[in-house]
Formats: C-alpha cells, sequence, structure tokens
C-alpha cells in the first residue's frame, strides 16, 4: 500500500507552507490480483498524531519542520492512523515531474463528461491562467492533463479527485496500449535522473519497474477506485475555514 501525493509548492515555498493536495492511497494485492485507489480529499479534518487536528493535507507540511523526510512520515502516519490501512511507502510528485511524465508518453486521452471554464486557475506566481476544456475525447499534455486534474472552479475536491483518477487510469491504458513499459524500462535510470528533484519515495528505481511490470498485466476489470465524499463526510466550520 502506496500513498502518492501530488505536492503544491510553488518557487520560494518550504517547510510548513508546503502542501499535499492530492493524496491517493493505492493497494495491490498480488493474491487476488486487484488493485484499489481511494482518493482522500485535501481538506478532510483529521487528527494528526502529536499534533492539533487539522487539515489532512497539512500533515506534510507540519512532519518536514521536524527535519529530513518527516513530511512523508508523518503523512503516512496521519492516514494509516484515521483510516485504520497500514502504508508501507509513498511516492511524492510535484507539478514539473507530473508536465514531463504525462509528455514523456505522448500525452493522454481524456472523456471529459463535461465542459471546463475556470478563469480562476492559479499560476505559479499567485496569479491566474485561465483554463478551458470542451466535453467530450481530449488530447492531453502534460500541462493541460495538470490544469484538468487541478481544476476546483465550479466544482470541489470530490470532484477533482474523480478527475485525477481519471487521469492516472489515462496513463495506465496509454502506456499498456502501446506497450510502453519495455521501453521505459531501458531508459529508466536516465529519466530516473532527470526526474530526480521533482519526485521522492522510499521505494527504489528496482521496485517501481517491479511494481510497473506487475500492474500493466492486471486486467481493467480488476481496478476499483473510490473517493472519500459526501456519502463519508460532512462539512464543518472550523476557526472561520471550511472544512
Amino acid at each position: 500500500t502506496v500513498l502518492v501525493m501530488g505536492m503544491d509548492r510553488r518557487p520560494g515555498e518550504f517547510g510548513q507552507s508546503i502542501r499535499t493536495d492530492t493524496m491517493i492511497l493505492v493497494s495491490l494485492d498480488p493474491n487476488t490480483k486487484q488493485v484499489g485507489m481511494l482518493s482522500i480529499p485535501r481538506d478532510l479534518f483529521v487528527d494528526i498524531p502529536g499534533y492539533s487536528p487539522n487539515r489532512i493535507n497539512s500533515a506534510f507540511g507540519v512532519g518536514e519542520l521536524e527535519g529530513p523526510g518527516g513530511g512523508p512520515l508523518l503523512a503516512m502516519q496521519t492516514v494509516q492512523y484515521n483510516l485504520g490501512i497500514r502504508v508501507n511507502d509513498y511516492i511524492l510528485i510535484d507539478f514539473s515531474a507530473f508536465i514531463d511524465l504525462i509528455d514523456l508518453i505522448g500525452g493522454v486521452d481524456v472523456n471529459v463528461p463535461q465542459a471546463i471554464y475556470d478563469p480562476l486557475y492559479p499560476d505559479m506566481n499567485y496569479g491566474y491562467d485561465p483554463f478551458s476544456i470542451g466535453a467530450g475525447w481530449n488530447h492531453l499534455d502534460g500541462a493541460t492533463a495538470l490544469k484538468y486534474a487541478r481544476s476546483r472552479h465550479s466544482s470541489d475536491d470530490i470532484d477533482r479527485a474523480r478527475r485525477q483518477q481519471q487521469v492516472i487510469y489515462a496513463v495506465r491504458d496509454k502506456v499498456v496500449a502501446y506497450d510502453k513499459i519495455p521501453e521505459l524500462a531501458l531508459k529508466a535510470p536516465q529519466l530516473w535522473a532527470e526526474l530526480d528533484e521533482g519526485i521522492d519515495t522510499g521505494l527504489s528505481l528496482e521496485q517501481i519497474l517491479e511494481l510497473a511490470w506487475y500492474v500493466k498485466d492486471i486486467p481493467s476489470e480488476n481496478f476499483k477506485n473510490g473517493v472519500l465524499g459526501w456519502e463519508y463526510v460532512q462539512p464543518w466550520n472550523y476557526n472561520s475555514a471550511s472544512v
């Protein structure tokens, strides 16, 4: 079971200012040959072990203040404590690495359920970079895939989580359909070196390749996904903040 985190980090940010605005728990069961994916909303208000209750996406930043490696460890502990699921490792990826990975495989095809126009999509300098996309099938490059996965205009984190999972499935479909795993495996050391600054994980490159090789042979019907949506949580106001 691996906690996959998307890091919302802008130039000059460090420590507690870093947020993990995407948190997806991925479980692989070799006995049943099934993969489970559970998205956790960033504003979920939870107990953070050893600290005051707060949004779950703040655990990483709080842990980073304790020293190198403290962020991923506290994020894993927080998810494990609140969901009762043992978390074995983590993968942390930032915006630039996400874009590079999508572009590396030639982009992805996604069926957009309804058109999105987001005039307030944030850029990397605390300004705006308006984003729009039409309904139906769209081919997304890395930058567009990131915007599709992050946009929250006229929706919420629950809807955004479903779009993030949609992009992840599209990546798997593209890699499997074009049999890209062997090609990527040959280039892995070079690619790993290029992406090193944008990806942090407790897994070795060999372990990641083994997992990728394993997942490519699991049939689509054995992938299960879910979101901690409104049927499991309730809105609450904490110190004038919506959680």
